[in-house]
């Protein structure tokens, strides 16, 4: 297996390694930070649908991203080109913020040999025909579980990048990111409605291991019991309730709702809702909420950011006390803190800021049987699909894609066009107990932010959310 030293970026650039640091440094004598970030990338998506491989791409990419620092100032250019003449027109664009006289240069990023994940390129880890082999295998395993399906569709996608990055006291940083995803879908139908699910996996572990029977076929049957679920549900009532919360991938609300307003540019803006509450109880005790980019495997996790800063665990939330932000290399010098490794960015056409990693509640200490018992009458919520927040109020829209009905402590009858309604702010105080059954999302997430979007993880225990707003369609 090839190391991440052993990828050689600039193989395929016009200039060497040598020319592009001596251009770096010059570029960036009177800048406070910034980096010549390089990336090539590679990537791959099939999808079988309706009995027949609809779409089948693959992209190779490569290309250099120049970024100068300078206050609150950034300047950043890019190209596809890896040419010499390329680089000194991105120069000079970046120059036009790193002018005067030199200043002082923010600290390098500590270096770190861990590696969380192989440098295994998963487009490689089967031929083009094994792939569609298996997608057909899947079409016809899921087909055959009951007579009710009436369509499936399941894709794979993959994605292989290599990174470098170098900054102008001739450091340099490199990292090669495998990633999977894998999903299958079903629409069901009795004659008169029918119902849909979808089961997704993936992450940055073994391609292979993604891919057994074991794994594909439980996709399968899960998605297809969605479906089937979904052709019984009725409409969802409306109203003020308690709300229980599924764990795993329900975590998405947290992300949406609480984690952007945790990054630092939201802060230093001004602009979260959380804005000037560091130190402040913002949650109900029992309510501790991390960051964590270093999980070996993770679809979130990053051995470095793009800024070439190791990824760390930073608790965000602490017993219900906020103690801490995310943040990439800039804001946190605006702020007087340490980076915590979370400057990423889409690709080298876009410039680094705060994004999460995997973001997580821990677990409490209660069992689920216990909380659902407690909830006289409420909802609950197992899965999410789309949601709308509104970062500065923190006001949120979500619809779940399986909920319940809970009636004297009992999960009751499916409902469908159940939303929740509120305040991430506010929904964090109306955590009453917190479960004992922390789990990760499978492996799906994907966190868009200002036109950029990156790989996600979300997670969180059964919680109980007392009185909130429910939306729903039942007259």
């Amino acid at each position: 297996m090839p190391q991440s030293s052993d990828i050689q970026l600039f193989d395929s650039a016009e200039f060497s390694r040598a020319q592009a640091q001596s251009i770096v440094a010059d570029t960036l004598h009177a800048a406070e930070d910034g980096e010549l970030y390089v990336e090539k990338r590679q990537s791959e998506s099939l999808v079988y649908d309706d009995g027949k491989l609809k779409s089948a791409s693959f992209d190779e990419s490569q290309g250099f991203g120049l970024r100068a620092v300078r206050g609150e100032t950034a300047a950043y250019a890019h190209a596809t080109d890896l040419s010499i003449s390329a680089l000194k027109r991105a120069s000079e664009v970046c120059r036009t913020v790193a002018r005067g006289e030199s200043v002082a240069h923010a600290l390098a990023p500590e270096r770190t040999n861990r590696r969380l994940y192989s440098d295994s390129n998963p487009a490689e880890a089967m031929g083009f025909s094994e792939k569609v082999a298996l997608l057909q295998r899947v079409d016809a395993f899921t087909r055959a579980l009951d007579p009710k399906v009436r369509q499936v569709s399941v894709s794979l996608a993959a994605d292989w990048q290599a990174i470098e990055i170098l900054r102008a006291d001739g450091s340099s940083y490199r990292d090669v990111r495998p990633l999977v995803r894998f999903s299958v879908a079903v629409v069901s139908a009795d004659g008169k409605e029918q119902g849909q699910g979808s089961h997704g996996l993936g992450g940055r572990g073994e391609p292979l291991s993604y891919f057994t029977e074991d794994v594909w076929q439980d996709a399968a049957r899960e998605a297809l019991r969605q479906s089937l679920v979904s052709l019984e549900a009725k409409p969802a009532p409306a109203g003020e309730m308690d709300v229980l919360l599924g764990p795993g991938w329900p975590g998405i609300l947290l992300h949406e709702a609480v984690g952007h307003g945790l990054e630092g540019d939201f802060h230093r803006k001004k602009t979260s809702v959380f804005t000037g509450m560091l130190g402040s109880r913002v949650a109900a005790r029992g309510v501790t909420v991390v960051d964590d980019g270093t999980i070996p495997n993770r679809r979130g996790s990053i051995s470095i950011d793009d800024e070439g800063t190791p990824s760390r665990s930073t608790t965000l939330i602490e017993d219900g006390i906020l103690v801490g932000l995310m943040q990439d290399r800039m804001n946190a010098r605006l702020m007087g803190v340490a980076p915590t490794g979370n400057g990423r960015r889409q690709s080298y056409a876009h410039a680094p800021m705060p994004r999460m990693t995997n973001t997580y509640m821990l677990a409490g200490d209660k069992h689920p049987d216990e909380i659902r018992a407690s909830i006289k009458r409420g909802l609950y919520a197992k899965s999410f699909g789309g949601g709308q927040v509104d970062i500065t109020s923190g006001k949120f829209v979500f619809s779940c894609t399986e909920a319940y009905l809970i009636e004297d402590g009992k999960i009751t009858r499916p409902v469908k066009g159940a939303t929740l309604i509120g305040a991430g702010a506010d929904a964090l105080t109306r955590i009453s107990m917190v479960g004992n059954d922390m789990a990760l999302d499978p492996g799906i997430g994907t966190c868009g932010k200002q036109g950029q979007g990156v790989p996600v993880g979300v997670g969180q225990p059964t919680l109980r959310i007392d009185r909130l707003t429910v939306g729903g369609t039942a007259a």
